[in-house]
Formats: C-alpha cells, sequence, structure tokens
C-alpha cells in the first residue's frame, strides 16, 4: 500500500497551541478510505484532541492490528511513533512497549473484527491488566476488506448487503470492558465530534485502562438484497465481460443532540442508528449501574454514548508489577542483568 503524504505547506497564520503546534503538525498521510467513511471522522477526532491538549506528536506511540480501522495510524499523527502489528494482536504489542517505556502516550487503534474475533483474547487480557492505554475500536459490525461479512459485534437479526441475516449474538465490547475491570469506558458515534473529541482527551489523560468504543458506519456495503441499483442486481441483468464496483463520494453521517435524548441516525442503506446520550447527573463511578443502564436500553433498540464509567483512583499494570520509575528502555546492563545470585534467589521464591 502507497500512502501519499500531505503537502507541507500551510498558511503561516494557522491557530497554534500552547506548545505552539498547528492541526497540520498532527496530520498523516492522505487517507486511502472510501470517501464518507466514519473511521475517518475519527481521525479528525484524534488530530483535534491531540492538538487541544497540546501534545507533543513525538511523545505518542500509536500500535495498530489488520482492517479499514487499523490503516487509519497513518492517516493521523504523522510525526509520532509507530507499529502495525498482525491481526488481533495489537494489545500484546502494546504492553510490551508501554512496559519498556513508560514515558510515551500509548493509543491502540483497532476494529471489531481485529478486536472482537481473532484478537478477542488480547483485547480481554490488557483491560483486565490494566495496561495504560486509549483502546479505540472503530466498530461498523462488518469486515470491510473482505467485502462485508458480519464481524462479531453486529446485531442479531442485521442483514448484510448479500441478504444474509445474522443469527449469533453480538459482542458487546463495552459491557465486556466493564466485566473485565478497565478503569475508563466510553461510546461515540464516529459522527458525533462534540461528543467524541473531549472523550479521546479524557482517556488520554486516564491512567489505565481506557476503552473507547466508536460506532462507525460502513459507506461502501449499502446494496441491499432488493434494490434495482446495487450492484448485484446489474451484475444478474446484464452480460459483463468482468466485475468492477465504483464507489462514488458519499458525505460523512454527523449527528447534534442534547445529553439524555435519543437520536436516530439513518444510515446510507436506509437502516438506522439509535443513539441515547448520557444524562449529564449520570453516575459515571458505579460499575454495576453502568452495565444495568447498558443492557435496559440496549433492550429497547438503544446505544448508549458518552462517558460510561471512570474509577480516578485507578492503578496500571506498572503499579500491579512494582516496576521501577525508571522506563525499562533506559535501565542499563547492571540493572537489567543482575547476575547469577539474584536469579538464583528469584528461582528459589518459585520454588
Amino acid at each position: 500500500m502507497t500512502y501519499l503524504p500531505k503537502p507541507k505547506f500551510h498558511h503561516p497564520s494557522l491557530p497554534r497551541n500552547a506548545r505552539g503546534y498547528t492541526r497540520r503538525d498532527y496530520e498523516g498521510s492522505i487517507s486511502t478510505l472510501c470517501a464518507g467513511c466514519g473511521h475517518d471522522s475519527i481521525s479528525a477526532a484524534i488530530i483535534e484532541a491531540c492538538f487541544l491538549s497540546a501534545i507533543e506528536p513525538h511523545r505518542v506511540a500509536k500500535l495498530s492490528g489488520i482492517g479499514c480501522s487499523s490503516k487509519t495510524p497513518a492517516y493521523f499523527l504523522g510525526n509520532s511513533h509507530g507499529f502495525n502489528s498482525v491481526h488481533g494482536r495489537m494489545p500484546s504489542v502494546l504492553t510490551g512497549a508501554e512496559l519498556a517505556n513508560r514515558d510515551l502516550i500509548y493509543l491502540g487503534v483497532s476494529g471489531d473484527g481485529d478486536s472482537a474475533s481473532i484478537g478477542l483474547g488480547q483485547f480481554a487480557h490488557a483491560l483486565r491488566r490494566g495496561v495504560n492505554m486509549v483502546y479505540i475500536v472503530e466498530n461498523n459490525g462488518v469486515y470491510g476488506l473482505t467485502k462485508g461479512q458480519f464481524s462479531a459485534t453486529a446485531d442479531r437479526g442485521s442483514q448484510s448487503k448479500k441478504g444474509v441475516v445474522n443469527t449469533d449474538n453480538p459482542i458487546d465490547l463495552v459491557s465486556l470492558a466493564l466485566q473485565l475491570g478497565a478503569s475508563f469506558v466510553a461510546r461515540s458515534f464516529s459522527g458525533d465530534k462534540a461528543q467524541l473529541v473531549p472523550l479521546i482527551q479524557a482517556a488520554i489523560e486516564h491512567r489505565g485502562a481506557a476503552l473507547l468504543d466508536v460506532i462507525s458506519p460502513c459507506i461502501a456495503f449499502n446494496n441491499h438484497a432488493g434494490s434495482t441499483r446495487s450492484f448485484d442486481y446489474v451484475r444478474a441483468h446484464n452480460e459483463a465481460v468482468n466485475s468492477l464496483d465504483i464507489l462514488g463520494p458519499r458525505e460523512p453521517i454527523t449527528v447534534d443532540y442534547a445529553p439524555g435524548t435519543v437520536e436516530i441516525v439513518e444510515q446510507p442503506d436506509g437502516s438506522t442508528l439509535a443513539l441515547r446520550k448520557l444524562n449529564d447527573d449520570y453516575d459515571v463511578h458505579n460499575r454495576v449501574e453502568a452495565m444495568n443502564f447498558l443492557h435496559h436500553h440496549a433492550a429497547r433498540g438503544q446505544i448508549v454514548t458518552g462517558l460510561l464509567y471512570v474509577d480516578p483512583g485507578a492503578a496500571d499494570l506498572h503499579a500491579s508489577l512494582n516496576t521501577v520509575d525508571t522506563p525499562l528502555n533506559r535501565l542499563g546492563e547492571a540493572e537489567l542483568c543482575p547476575g547469577a545470585a539474584a536469579l538464583e534467589a528469584l528461582n528459589a521464591g518459585l520454588r
């Protein structure tokens, strides 16, 4: 895959944050995703959050797995550290990097296929261990790179582009994160920039495992069965020598609605999402009530968005392991290899 960098020049009067950076300093390569993809809106929100928080780009390490979502780190924070791992294995790579150098801000970007299917075990252990990270799941319910099969987060009864009805129960990553002990749990919608940007800022400031599940519609697979304008229908009634798909540009889906209200968001295929934004008086410090609230509104077909739970006094993995304050990648041989006597004492303590 070839990534095209954005032009370096920009207007000299662009606003600067407290550290002297402009928004352009937080951008990356030109996106190769479908025009109107919700994932690009998430990238824009990350750029805005880092700009507003005046984060130095070189202090961020962004890691990802495989999928449309895992391509997006190329599109933001071009001057930060980055690592694209294998399918579903981003959390373990991030854990190792964070243990070695605790001075960086770790941003894990994944998708519902990458985290809820092949990487579900990795997802679970990173959250229960309290790795100090921001874990963003760009959740669209399908495998976008392999033509829109259901992912593990797809709702039961939902219909695919090919007309197949999903008969499996969905995995709710937010509920799972609450059960696993994540100390910051939130959900948002890619088109709700007013809500998403401050959630990202808060997740970055939080110490511990922060999960942000972002509903991000896939605009490419909206050619539902029964449409006479779908690609499949045209192919069935046309004698063509090959099959070509053309995805025209689409406008991103955006919303703006008040706390405590429900917004019905229409998708490109005519289906709808019912988003419920949390009330201002919602108690974010009660894990059990958060789980009950989620299940109550899920039964009514509503997706709850906002900061669902946070533990302001949470400890991270370094506190659990009692590691030294100095990042491990800065320790010398004497500290990292204390000798045979220390190894023997360690082994004796395990007998």
